[in-house]
């Protein structure tokens, strides 16, 4: 597909968060699965709750756009994801597999927190306020879970794995 126009580059954006928010989803019930920690499974279950909602806020925004929303993956966040079950396979103890679950939910947060503050920029550099406001409430929703995150690895996860060891 070209690109030939800055509103055309906006909405391949969004498309793309839309795949970003798809897999996400996917990934983060897996994580809870593996997840043994309570306070772990809860963020990594609350933030898939989350993640459908941010989905289907990018989902009325490209339909107010007529833009279909499935039209791309989001390759760099599969390669991610797959670093992830990588990683769950590596770790050793319930306690060491938490604080990695941790450090890579880290990981595709930030993702997460570049892509929706790249994607509000656009919109208001295009002028579109409503847009752009949906846009930075996830962006908002997506620091909350990164500081209760970091909250977790300092005050409990990362704790525990490191008495473990």
């Amino acid at each position: 597909m070209q690109i030939t126009n800055f509103k055309d580059m906006y909405i391949a954006e969004l498309q793309e968060l839309v795949s970003v928010e798809q897999q996400l989803g996917k990934a983060l019930e897996r994580m809870a699965g593996v997840a043994s920690h309570p306070s772990l499974k809860d963020a990594f279950e609350k933030h898939r709750r989350q993640t459908a909602t941010q989905c289907d806020r990018l989902r009325s925004i490209l339909q107010k756009h007529k833009a279909e929303a499935d039209a791309h993956t989001d390759q760099a966040l599969q390669a991610m994801i797959k670093e992830t079950e990588k990683m769950i396979g590596m770790l050793k103890g319930d306690d060491l597999r938490d604080a990695g679950l941790l450090a890579s939910a880290q990981k595709l947060e930030h993702y997460e927190i570049a892509a929706y503050g790249s994607v509000a920029a656009l919109a208001g550099q295009l002028e579109l306020r409503d847009d752009q406001r949906l846009l930075h409430e996830s962006l908002e929703e997506e620091k909350r879970t990164d500081e209760l995150l970091t909250s977790l690895a300092k005050g409990e996860i990362n704790q525990d794995a490191l008495a473990a060891a």
